[in-house]
């Protein structure tokens, strides 16, 4: 009952990775870390040279560009992965859009590109992965999710449902895969400074780098947690949050918008 929820990873050396959203952000830095950590990487996202910059002369890592929204993709990649690596021991979901706005801001399009990219795909990326790990008994699925899921945040009209989605799909595949020897993460980070959150014009508390997230989420897979949340200090004053009623809940989040 108290051990960890997953198989700690005593070492990354020649672990199969397929990391997907490597190209910046906390993908990349995560892809870095895990090459310098010796681990035989697979880099996906839609830039080529994005990830080329990525991998440098590292002779772990391999390219396989494609865009998530790709069905057909996911197997054709999945499979030239397996030929080259030998199998995937862990897939890592880090692929996201986001735009601040508020629910009278939306558009119908682009909220339906947004979850396309943040939670469609990942069905995808399921698909391809999980017959394979099943018929072996062994294997990882890591979600990236956000903070932003655990509660209705302001300012994240579309990219905090979707994410809520993902927290709630990464519960499911737990109880569904653990006992038939896969092992699934769940990371909700808090503020990252990357191109996304470069677009929020209010203060962002706790504000890590890319490097600093990507350190947290390895050390996490390493010891077998499930939830990988960070910074704390942040992400327990958000939990406590959840368990206020909803009249003090939306008193807060008042308060935040419209400071006195």
């Amino acid at each position: 009952m108290f051990g960890p929820m997953n198989t700690p990873v005593g070492s990354w050396k020649d672990k199969r990775i397929w990391l997907i959203g490597a190209s910046s952000g906390i993908g990349a830095a995560l892809a870095k870390q895990a090459l310098a950590m010796g681990a035989k990487v697979a880099l996906s996202a839609r830039r080529l040279d994005a990830l080329e910059e990525v991998a440098g002369e590292a002779s772990n890592a391999l390219i396989v560009p494609f865009d998530v929204l790709d069905h057909a993709a996911w197997r054709t990649r999945h499979a030239e992965i397996c030929a080259a690596f030998g199998g995937v021991d862990l897939l890592l979901f880090c692929a996201a859009d986001y735009r601040p706005e508020r629910s009278w801001e939306v558009s119908d399009d682009v909220a339906e590109q947004t979850l396309k990219t943040n939670l469609v795909s990942v069905y995808s990326a399921l698909s391809s992965v999980l017959p394979t790990m099943l018929a072996e008994g062994s294997g990882g699925i890591a979600l990236v999710a956000s903070v932003a899921g655990y509660m209705g945040l302001p300012n994240a009209s579309v990219y905090g449902p979707g994410k809520a989605a993902l927290i709630n799909l990464a519960e499911i595949l737990y109880s569904d895969l653990h006992a038939k020897g896969l092992s699934v993460y769940l990371i909700n980070p808090g503020f990252v400074k990357t191109g996304l959150t470069a677009k929020n014009d209010f203060a962002m508390p706790g504000l890590q780098t890319p490097d600093a997230a990507a350190e947290k989420i390895w050390k996490g897979i390493a010891e077998g947690k499930f939830e990988i949340h960070f910074p704390y200090r942040f992400t327990r004053i958000l939990k406590l949050i959840q368990m206020l009623p909803y009249r003090w809940r939306f008193a807060l989040f008042q308060r935040f918008l419209h400071p006195t």
